[in-house]
């Protein structure tokens, strides 16, 4: 009985999970991934795109124009390959996360044993995305909104406490040049509506004060006057730009 109950969770489970991540309507593919150094390099940003694709996925990636009709960024999905430590084997698996950086989705694990880079990227890719072909993705149309969709309580004290933006300035979302933050392992992103990463943040002890980073520029990211301002030395000189964040 235990053993039939058990499995009638299971599929309930799956069940859900599928209709859950039909309503999405698109991926967002970054360029590239924590454990790369340069910008879609061994071609993995270019496979994870193809897999999407091939999967029934609409895909694109975060520095490319997309359409009107995928505006919202809360109706997206964002993608994230991560790679597992193993002796003398790649081991890389897919994570799909929604608006607010909260995991929908983790593939099961790919692995390869080529010694090359691309190859071994390649084909432990592939096998990640066998587990998400399964999922046989096929657009809903009951699209996730921005105004529909909330954060549940739990998820939103995870947020202030562990991210410490607590009492931070609140954002103008009238604002044409609104920065949406995503969470990171170390802090946020911040992303425009395109949506493309424009600035990185890194967690202080102040949860007014970030390390920034902005077209290879480091400064800092700090909360005045109840506004942001991104802050770095340029000729000896300091400036400081206004930056309309909502996170």
């Amino acid at each position: 009985m235990r053993i039939k109950l058990l499995l009638i969770a299971l599929l309930v489970s799956f069940v859900g999970f599928s209709q859950n991540i039909n309503d999405y309507k698109a991926v967002i593919v970054p360029l590239k991934y924590d454990f790369l150094k340069t910008d879609n390099q061994y071609r993995l940003a270019t496979m994870t795109k193809s897999n999407l694709i091939k999967a029934g996925f609409q895909a694109f990636y975060a520095n490319e124009e997309i359409p009107a009709d995928y505006a919202d960024r809360c109706q997206l999905l964002y993608i994230d390959v991560k790679r597992d430590n193993g002796f003398l084997v790649t081991k890389l698996y897919v994570e799909f996360k929604d608006c607010y950086g909260k995991v929908v989705y983790t593939s099961e694990v790919g692995k390869s044993k080529e010694k090359d880079y691309e190859l071994a990227y390649r084909e432990s890719l592939d096998l990640a995305f066998l587990s998400i072909n399964k999922l046989h993705y096929k657009y809903s149309g009951n699209a996730v909104s921005t105004s529909a969709k909330t954060v549940p309580s739990t998820v939103t004290t995870a947020v202030v406490a562990t991210n410490n933006v607590a009492s931070t300035p609140v954002a103008d979302t009238s604002d044409p040049n609104l920065l949406y933050a995503q969470p990171t392992e170390n802090g946020f992103q911040l992303i425009d509506k395109t949506p493309k990463v424009v600035m990185k943040l890194l967690k202080t002890s102040r949860p007014d004060s970030f390390i920034a980073i902005k077209d290879g520029i480091q400064g800092s990211l700090n909360a005045k006057d109840n506004q942001w301002f991104f802050e770095y030395y340029q000729n000896d000189k300091l400036v400081s730009e206004k930056v309309s964040v909502k996170f």
